[in-house]
Parts: C-alpha cells; sequence; structure tokens
C-alpha cells in the first residue's frame, strides 16, 4: 500500500469521529500575548483599561482560529521534518509525508471572554486522493469547532491539509 493510500485509509477511518480538547481558562493575558503578535497596542491597552475596571474583556476577533496549540508545544527536535506538531499532521504519524495548509474558512459567532473555559472539538470530514500536476496527493478536510463551557458555540473552523509524499521517499515524484 503507497504512502498516501495509507493517509487516505487512516483518515478516512476518523472521518466525523469527534475529539475534544480542553483549552482550558483563557485570560486578559493570553488575549494581550496574542494581540502584541499582532502588535496591536491599542487593544492592549483598552483589555488592560476593562480589566482593572472589573468590566468584561472579549477576545480579539480571531483569538480562537490563530491559536494552534493550547499546550506549551513541542521542542524543536519533536516536530516533524515539516515543522508541523504531531497533533496538527492528522493521519500521517510516522509516514513520510510533507504537507502544506490549503486554506481556511472561520466561523465567529461569539468572542470568548477572559474567565472563560473553552473546549475544542475536532475532526476529519472528508479524505480524497488527488491527482495534480506535481503529482498525487491526499485533500484532508477538517473542522475545528470552539464552545464555551454552556455549550454556545464560540468559533469553528473548517481547514483543508494538502499531504503529499516526502520527496525523499521511495516512490516520490
Amino acid at each position: 500500500m503507497s504512502v498516501l493510500d495509507q493517509v487516505l485509509a487512516r483518515a478516512r477511518s476518523l472521518v466525523g469521529r469527534w475529539e475534544d480538547e480542553d483549552c482550558g481558562t483563557v485570560t486578559v493575558k493570553d488575549f494581550c500575548r496574542y494581540a502584541a503578535a499582532l502588535n496591536d497596542a491599542d487593544y492592549i491597552r483598552r483589555a488592560r483599561e476593562r480589566e482593572a475596571a472589573g468590566a468584561a474583556v472579549e477576545a480579539p476577533v480571531l483569538f480562537l482560529a490563530a491559536t494552534m496549540s493550547w499546550e506549551d508545544g513541542p521542542v524543536e527536535g519533536d516536530l516533524r521534518p515539516d515543522g508541523l506538531a504531531a497533533r496538527e499532521s492528522p493521519c500521517t504519524e510516522g509516514l513520510p509525508v510533507r504537507q502544506v495548509h490549503g486554506g481556511q474558512t472561520v466561523r465567529l459567532c461569539r468572542a470568548p471572554v477572559a474567565g472563560s473555559r473553552v473546549t475544542a472539538s475536532r475532526a476529519v470530514t472528508s479524505a480524497e486522493r488527488k491527482q495534480g500536476r506535481s503529482g498525487a496527493f491526499v485533500l484532508l478536510g477538517l473542522t475545528t469547532r470552539f464552545t464555551s463551557a454552556d455549550g454556545t458555540e464560540l468559533t469553528a473552523v473548517d481547514e483543508t491539509i494538502v499531504v503529499m509524499e516526502a520527496l525523499d521517499s521511495p516512490g516520490a515524484a
């Protein structure tokens, strides 16, 4: 079975199986760190003023969609050769593949508020083998839904991942 056939088989066995991840309680500090990465000093000032006044502080608009992991993250030596963490590489563990992000759609429903607990639910939603000018690839569809503790949907992200055989693997184009 080819590498891409293995990816496809793994992905198809996972379609529709949702996995939940507790993202923890989001904080003003988390929001401000994200805003600082965007060089949004105005958001940081407003958020800190609202926090000092005891008012609710909402996350920046794309905070949930842009957060790649809720953990500290792997050290460099634990990253895959393509630079991705293992959890960001569904269906490919141990296989000689490379991946690129094929795009995403974000639905913003309600901004999380500092002090609220967030859950991310993620599933593979589709898996298709395709052929392009540069060769065969697998197109994975993934959906991540972020919800508050009461089940209210905050943000949903539909994304596409393109999986190709690694250039140096046997049989690669």
